[in-house]
């Protein structure tokens, strides 16, 4: 098992930026893919983006291309986010979660990751 702790969300205008990081501990981070999920009020928990367990692979919701931006430093045992171009539609609560996988994997169906962060809330105002 692995500790996920999110931060960084907060209030932006949109056509703004922000940087989500995902803090890991316990479990070697390293064996873990990693994914970043947002779910808004009354929807369904959604991909936004993943990487594998070294960073060479990533992958992106059609939503989200071309403005996010998924990367993972292993030393620091942390993850991070970088959304620009933000919309009205990115306001929702973005989750971390990790998946033990194989060194190539990534996976966008929630139902693969065993452990999530509590979450970090992100508005975008119009």
């Amino acid at each position: 098992q692995v500790q996920l702790v999110e931060s960084g969300g907060g209030l932006v205008q949109a056509g703004g930026s922000l940087r989500l990081s995902c803090k890991a501990s316990g479990r070697t981070f390293s064996n873990y893919a990693i994914g970043w999920f947002r779910q808004a009020p009354g929807q369904e928990r959604e991909f936004v983006a993943a990487i594998t367990r070294g960073g060479e692979r990533t992958a992106y919701a059609d939503s989200v291309t071309g403005r996010f931006t998924i990367s993972r430093d292993n030393t620091k045992n942390a993850v991070y986010l970088q959304m620009t171009g933000l919309k009205p539609e990115d306001t929702a609560v973005y989750y971390c979660a990790a998946h033990r996988t194989t060194y190539y994997t990534i996976s966008q169906v929630k139902t693969e990751y065993g452990d999530w962060g509590q979450g970090t809330q992100v508005t975008v105002s119009s």
